[in-house]
């Protein structure tokens, strides 16, 4: 098989360049610096705003000085998995990447597409000099994937355009027009560690090889949670014995499915080959019950070292409470044009252990925002009567439809002439800045599109390379179709 082209070559050369840079949530300051250089040394006013984020403009191409300001509009930042084996600094490594057949993936990292290949294609637009448009804006928000920082704390008329293409969309030929709002829960549960009582044995279990995937995205695929995995059998286990739980950690990111997980437990001796027993039974009926969505899983179990536990009681909230705690699809959309997509959900996303506390981070989505608060108050409840402290962040809120948008026309009919069939226009699970924007300009025009990307969030993650060109065509063709400005 002949090795596939990347085309359009110009928004790869610029994907390359951006793979080489970290750009790990938060840590965006190395991103910022060269979209900043970027910029100036094309000589195209740039500006950066004290969150951080960064606009790059560029006048309209003659004939198209009166057409409406464009914004095309992408995050910076990167969710950073990596598999377990793999030796890799987010901090300093750049982003191998590998062409697999049809498609772009990292070698056992994330590939950094979501959203590095919408700063591509913007950066790519900027550098050419042989496209027809109107003004232009390019938008680079900092901090999407942790809590939408950049979106949210954007300066007051940083933005001028009128009409907005968000460039951060996993499906070619689908056109999203609203997006649901989301939280995170934060539930930390102090603990107190004492000696082992005597003649306890110490286990270490692990699993590896789930999917994961994104937490909005991929929440309805009924892909595996290591963190449910393991503690289910926890939970059953300490139903037939004293289990002192030593430790328990899984998850690195609060919008991914917890992929990996290692626990570490104490029991009486006399119940060690009990347990044994038990975990390779159930590990064959957990194999069997995801052998369709996580076939690669695998579950390990070894004798360890250690002297400290949790007390009983800690042990047992603990546990309990991940076991008790929603995870997963609630509802599925009530509107009959939508209900295939999902309304409400909650993924319990990571548990860390320290000395003295265990810590839990879950999110929760929903379009709807009266079920998002709701679905967020049942999950701090489960953690409340479980003793934890529990707190929220301030989330970021769903993007309604606009019915009579004449961006979502233009976009539709312009796909629709270029490739001969009608795009898709859906609403997505997941959350976009475009909420955050319609808050902040409630007169703009927006959508959401972009070439097609599987197993976001995760080491899996890939890019099909073609659908890049039909993007780049079907960008290029609304830019020259943008109305005039009134």
């Amino acid at each position: 098989m002949a090795k596939i082209e990347l085309k359009p070559a110009g928004v790869f050369q610029q994907f390359a360049k951006i793979n080489e840079i970290p750009r790990q949530s938060k840590h965006e300051e190395k991103m910022i610096e060269y979209l900043k250089n970027w910029g100036e040394s094309h000589g195209l006013p740039t500006k950066v705003d004290a969150t951080g984020n960064v606009i790059i403009s560029k006048p309209a191409t003659p004939g198209y000085e009166n057409r409406k300001t464009l914004i095309l509009q992408s995050h910076m930042d990167m969710v950073c998995q990596k598999l377990p084996e793999k030796e890799f600094d987010f901090a300093t490594d750049a982003i191998q990447t590998v062409v697999d057949g049809e498609w772009l993936r990292a070698d056992g990292t994330t590939l950094g597409a979501d959203d590095g290949i919408g700063c591509a294609i913007e950066l790519a637009i900027l550098d050419a000099d042989d496209i027809e448009h109107g003004p232009l804006e390019c938008v680079f928000t900092r901090d999407e994937e942790t809590q939408l920082t950049g979106a949210s704390g954007m300066e007051a008329g940083f933005m001028t355009g009128d009409w907005l293409i968000n460039l951060d969309s996993e499906d070619e030929g689908q056109i999203f027009v609203s997006c649901a709002g989301g939280k995170t829960t934060f539930a930390t549960f102090n603990i107190t560690r004492e000696q082992a009582p005597e003649g306890y044995f110490f286990l270490e279990t692990n699993i590896k090889g789930l999917n994961g995937g994104h937490s909005g995205a991929d929440i309805d695929k009924k892909r595996a949670n290591a963190i449910k995995i393991l503690t289910r059998f926890a939970y059953k286990e300490m139903q037939q014995m004293d289990l002192r739980l030593v430790s328990l950690d899984s998850g690195s990111a609060h919008n991914a499915i917890p992929r990996d997980g290692r626990m570490v437990f104490a029991v009486p001796s006399s119940e060690k080959e009990n347990v044994r027993a038990h975990w390779n039974i159930f590990a064959a009926e957990v194999q069997d019950e995801y052998h369709v969505t996580d076939s690669t899983m695998e579950f390990n179990m070894q004798s360890t070292n250690n002297t400290e536990v949790m007390t009983r009681d800690d042990s047992k909230r603990i546990i309990t409470a991940l076991q008790a705690v929603d995870n997963g699809v609630l509802n599925m959309c009530q509107d009959e044009a939508l209900e295939w997509m999902v309304e409400t959900s909650s993924n319990l996303a990571v548990v860390e252990t320290a000395a003295d506390k265990v810590s839990v981070i879950t999110s929760q989505r929903s379009n709807v925002m009266s079920a998002l608060d709701n679905m967020c108050s049942t999950v701090r409840a489960t953690f409340e009567l479980a003793g934890a402290e529990v707190e929220h962040n301030d989330g970021y809120p769903a993007w309604k439809m606009n019915a009579s948008s004449k961006l979502t026309e233009l976009v539709s009919s312009t796909y629709e002439r270029l490739f001969g069939k009608k795009p898709e226009v859906l609403g997505i699970h997941a959350g976009l800045e475009c909420g955050l924007f319609s808050e902040r300009y409630p007169n703009m025009d927006m959508v959401s599109f972009g070439p097609t990307l599987r197993d976001v969030h995760t080491p899996a993650e890939r890019l099909h390379i073609p659908s890049v060109q039909v993007v780049w065509d079907h960008i290029l063709e609304i830019m020259k179709n943008i109305p005039a400005s009134v």
